[in-house]
């Protein structure tokens, strides 16, 4: 065998055969095994490097094994009580809550109660048959009263036992330390220690397998093993893995000699061996999983762990010590931060379920946590480590907008730069679904390279002008026969009546709102409402002829291909020549909403009754075939993943370079806090921060030269989350919005109107040029602009109750408030008034 061969193979992707692997460990050089493995590891990880901050809740010092090398293990005489109390668990776990910590490390001795006539007497005392059933209650305890999520050690379980521990955690790990039987007889390490047995661990994992348990093994190494038998070993694992899917982390621990113990002056391994056996699992794995050194026990040696292939630091402590090492302090976080980024990495948290497993947490933990952790991610699976979400917090994180403006700071990941010069500099570019989710995964340097990036090419494409339309949406009805997951918008006997009354406008009131907003400086009106079961193609129709009777001038921006497909369908005509009458009728343009994310795969879970992918974009080429122009729109940060945003990304530049009929693109982050998936535990808590600008700016790059415009939507992103948007490759704010009522329906905490001052305000605050805009992005004529800015007050919105679409049991509610609803229209949002409801 050729050892450069089989190292290629193996950066190439291939999983090497067992002897292939042997063949490595044997003959080829350190040197190169390392070289392979940081390969590896970037094609897996990039310059991602992730930690979980966690609390160490050490359940029991007892165990019935006595291996030569712990201090863990203690003897009762030793002890004050055998177990932490319930109330000394749950000062550790508030602690660790306080200190943001998410994960809660439960590390115990192996069935003490086998061994140890105190631990019996003490469990039997306070109402437990054995230590994994009080393992299993404090675990929900902790979970259900700090939010922290359990991962537990608990040693050798059968598959009862792994079912009932499931159902209280995230995630569980054994170490297998070693495949070797020989450390089990006389005079090894493992002699005495029942649970050691391999071959009864490796049955443990096999079983976590079986039960789909997110699981965590490695091995200890220089314990009097071969490094042979550390081959055999990790090929153990791997095969496992394979079998199940479910190893999501591997540890290499170096055994280190503890004063009282009986290998107290035994020999340590040194940092070459631990090297190369890291390198070996890096290679043994694959790229993609995660391996993992103990920082502590290596405090010094940072850069040359990093190079040895590893991605993961494992679980760090702010608060509390390394039981299992009590001599090996753990690093404080921010000097692991810097020092991980020294070495050209970015240090980023994790929960204590891996990311891949995180994004599927459904297939792999308990109904009960697995809202918890979606609550917990952004759209990578890494912890969502601030505050901020979409329509509720008006001040984005200070650090993240320090990103996108300062120089950038350390090194760029190679890949990352070189897609971003490819994207900038050349406006053919064929990107790959993968190349965009390498850009949507940038953080750090790489979100600062990505960011500047993209202004830089929008400064190229739209110089340092920034539009936007002065507008009124008029949501004509909010009843719908749709069951968007997302919605909270919608109401009606076939959806949930969230917030407000159903309604359902009058022609009148349609006019009165044109006329009105036309009076105060607008040139268009937005609308779009529900998809009403009593509605057909001409309802949409005449909502265009009701519009242009009073005000022919105004700009009449309509209709979202549900409702063109549902007014085609409804009239038994072509999508092209609905469209045609839609045209004759005073239609202008078209809304490019109802997209979400175009990929069924989403679609079939957040909204499955809705038009499909295809189905939205034959709509939108229809109407660019007809001569309509339209916009294009996402929403995400819900239960997508990053490649589906790429796919959506591609499907609209792919229609665009066909059509050019889009004339913006519009990222609408989702807001969480209303809509029923959020509130069944199905979804995320929309898109971090980062998330939100990454995606404006990677549009920008993505779309070019096709689309030049990307507006950043500040009834989601907040006025401050739109700025900071606009320096990061968009150029429009979209509309003033009288009246909008969507977004707040879903929660939002702004988004009613705002008004040409304020944008102004903001768009002069980066040093850039105000332009109020039509539709069509040319300049609003000067007659309405002076009207904007001198607009007076809206008056009072008047919405027809449709109390045939009110669930019955508020029907002593409604006769209380009459058939019609007027609500002012003042600071108070117009549904939030209608909660009284």
């Amino acid at each position: 065998m050729n050892t450069a061969y089989l190292l290629k193979q193996a950066e190439d992707g291939l999983i090497l055969g067992d002897q292939e692997i042997h063949h490595l460990a044997n003959h080829a050089s350190q040197s190169c095994l390392l070289s392979s493995a940081s390969h590896l590891r970037d094609q897996g990880h990039g310059n991602l490097f992730s930690f979980s901050k966690k609390v160490f809740i050490p359940l029991t010092q007892l165990c019935r094994d006595v291996c030569h090398y712990c201090t863990f293990a203690q003897v009762p005489r030793k002890l004050d009580t055998p177990y932490l109390t319930p109330e000394q668990v749950l000062a550790i776990a508030k602690q660790g809550a306080q200190a943001n910590c998410k994960e809660a490390l439960f590390t115990l001795g192996d069935q003490p109660e086998q061994r140890y006539t105190v631990a019996k007497q003490w469990l039997r005392e306070h109402g437990y048959d054995s230590t994994l059933d009080y393992l299993a209650e404090m675990a929900q305890m902790v979970f259900q009263q700090t939010g922290l999520l359990p991962h537990l050690n608990p040693g050798l379980m059968n598959k009862d036992q792994l079912e009932k521990l499931k159902s209280v955690s995230v995630s569980m790990g054994i170490m297998l330390e070693t495949a070797a039987p020989r450390l089990c007889q006389k005079g090894m390490p493992h002699y005495g220690s029942p649970d050691k047995e391999p071959s009864r661990r490796i049955e443990t994992i096999r079983l976590a397998g079986e039960a789909a348990i997110p699981f965590t093994s490695g091995i200890l190494i220089g314990i009097g093993e071969t490094r042979k038998e550390r081959i055999d070993s990790l090929l153990v694992l791997r095969q496992l893995h394979q079998q199940y899917g479910h190893i999501q982390e591997i540890i290499i621990q170096n055994f280190r000699a503890k004063p009282g113990t009986l290998m107290a002056k035994a020999e340590e391994p040194d940092l070459n061996e631990l090297l190369w056996t890291l390198a070996m699992a890096r290679i043994i794995f694959g790229a993609k999983m995660n391996i993992q050194a103990p920082p502590n026990l290596s405090p010094e040696a940072f850069p040359q762990l990093i190079q040895a292939g590893i991605n993961d630091w494992g679980g760090v402590s702010p608060i509390t010590p390394d039981f299992v090492n009590p001599e090996a302090p753990w690093p404080h976080l921010q000097k692991l931060a810097d020092d991980t980024a020294a070495a050209g990495k970015h240090l980023l948290e994790r929960l204590a379920i891996y990311p891949d497993y995180a994004l599927k947490v459904s297939q792999w933990t308990a109904p009960n946590v697995s809202s918890s952790v979606l609550r917990l991610i952004d759209g990578q699976g890494f912890a969502r480590t601030d505050s901020w979400s979409a329509g509720l917090s008006p001040t984005p994180p200070q650090d993240d907008v320090n990103k996108i403006v300062n120089l950038p700071r350390g090194s760029t990941n190679k890949k990352l730069k070189l897609i971003l010069e490819n994207l900038e500099h050349s406006s053919d570019h064929e990107i790959s679904e993968q190349e965009i989710v390498t850009l949507l995964q940038a953080r750090g340097t790489d979100f600062t390279q990505l960011c500047q990036a993209a202004d830089r090419l929008r400064k190229k494409v739209n110089g340092d002008s920034v539009s936007y339309v002065v507008n009124r949406n008029i949501n004509y009805t909010n009843i719908c026969y749709f069951k968007c997951q997302f919605c909270a918008f919608s109401k009606g006997k076939t959806s949930a009546n969230l917030r407000g009354r159903p309604y359902d406008l009058s022609a009148d009131e349609i006019q009165r709102r044109t006329k009105e907003a036309w009076h105060r400086g607008a040139t268009e009106v937005c609308l779009q409402g529900g998809i009403h079961p009593e509605y057909n193609g001409h309802t949409y129709l005449n909502i265009c002829h009701t519009i242009k009777e009073v005000c022919p001038e105004i700009h009449i921006h309509a209709f979202s291909p549900l409702e063109v497909w549902q007014g085609a369908a409804t009239l038994n005509l072509s999508l092209h020549d609905y469209l045609l009458q839609l045209k004759s009728a005073g239609l202008d343009t078209l809304p490019g909403t109802a997209a979400e994310i175009l990929d069924d795969e989403v679609r079939a879970t957040l909204c499955p009754d809705k038009i499909t992918s295809e189905q939205w974009l034959e709509v939108m080429a229809s109407a660019h075939k007809v001569g309509f122009k339209t916009t294009a729109t996402i929403m995400f940060g819900h239960m997508e993943e990053y490649q589906h945003l790429a796919r959506h990304l591609l499907r609209i530049k792919n229609l665009q370079k066909q059509s050019q009929g889009f004339t913006e693109f519009v990222p609408l982050p989702f807001i969480h806090m209303e809509a029923p998936n959020y509130r069944k535990g199905k979804t995320r808590k929309g898109p971090s921060f980062r998330e939100a600008v990454a995606l404006h700016a990677v549009a920008r790059l993505v779309l070019h030269p096709h689309i030049k415009n990307i507006q950043a939507s500040w009834t989601k992103l907040g006025m401050a989350g739109a700025k900071a948007c606009l320096q990061a490759g968009a150029n429009d704010l979209g509309g003033t919005l009288m009246n909008e009522t969507i977004t707040r329906a879903a929660g939002a905490s702004h988004g009613q109107e705002s008004n040409p001052k304020e944008m102004e305000k903001i768009i002069k605050s980066i040093g850039r040029t105000a332009l109020q805009r039509r539709t069509n992005y040319q300049a609003a004529p000067e007659t309405q602009r002076i009207k904007s800015f001198s607009a007076k007050p809206l008056q009072t919105t008047k919405y027809n109750a449709a109390s045939k679409y009110e669930r019955q049991t508020n029907t002593q509610k409604r006769s209380q408030l009459g058939t019609r609803l007027e609500v002012i229209n003042s600071n108070e949002e117009i549904l939030e008034q209608m909660e009284i409801i």
